[in-house]
C-alpha cells in the first residue's frame, strides 16, 4: 500500500513539473502553426491558453496583438502590445506595431516618444525608423482658418 502511495505521489509530482512545461511550449508552437496557416480563431485560443500556463510569455501577447490587429479590435490590440512591451521592453516588432497604432490614432507626441525608444532597441527593423520619421515630417498641422 505504501509503495502504491509513493508511486502515485511521484507520478503527480512528475506530471506537475514536467507535464505543464511541455504543455506550455506545445500550446505556443501549435498556436504559431495555426497563425501561420491563417487559422486565427484556433491560434487565438491556443495563445490565450499558453498565457494561462506561462503568463510572462511576451511572444504569445505579441501574436495576440497581431490577431486583434487583423480583426480590427483596437482595444485588445493595444492592450496586448502594451503587455508585450511591459514583459519585453526591447521587442522591436511590438514597438513598431505600437508606433503604427499610435500614428493611426494621431497621437504624435506618443509616436515621437516611442520612436526615440525604438532607435535605441532596433536591431533588424532599423530602416523603419526612417519611415516613421518621414511620416512625422509629412504631417502638417491643419489650419482651420
Amino acid at each position: 500500500m505504501l509503495l502504491k502511495k509513493k508511486f502515485l505521489i511521484s507520478f503527480i509530482l512528475y506530471f506537475t513539473f514536467f507535464g505543464f512545461s511541455y504543455a506550455k511550449e506545445n500550446y505556443y508552437n501549435e498556436a504559431k502553426k495555426k497563425f501561420d496557416n491563417n487559422d486565427l480563431e484556433s491560434s487565438k485560443f491556443l495563445f490565450q491558453k499558453n498565457i494561462v500556463f506561462n503568463p510572462k510569455d511576451a511572444k504569445s501577447y505579441l501574436y495576440l496583438a497581431k490577431i486583434f490587429n487583423i480583426e480590427d479590435n483596437e482595444k485588445e490590440e493595444e492592450k496586448n502590445l502594451d503587455t508585450t512591451l511591459l514583459l519585453d521592453p526591447s521587442n522591436e516588432e511590438a514597438m513598431y506595431m505600437l508606433i503604427k497604432f499610435k500614428l493611426k490614432k494621431s497621437n504624435y507626441s506618443k509616436v515621437q516618444e516611442l520612436k526615440e525608444k525604438f532607435a535605441i532597441i532596433c536591431k533588424s527593423l532599423c530602416e523603419k525608423e526612417k519611415e516613421i520619421q518621414n511620416i512625422l515630417k509629412n504631417i502638417e498641422p491643419k489650419n482651420d482658418s
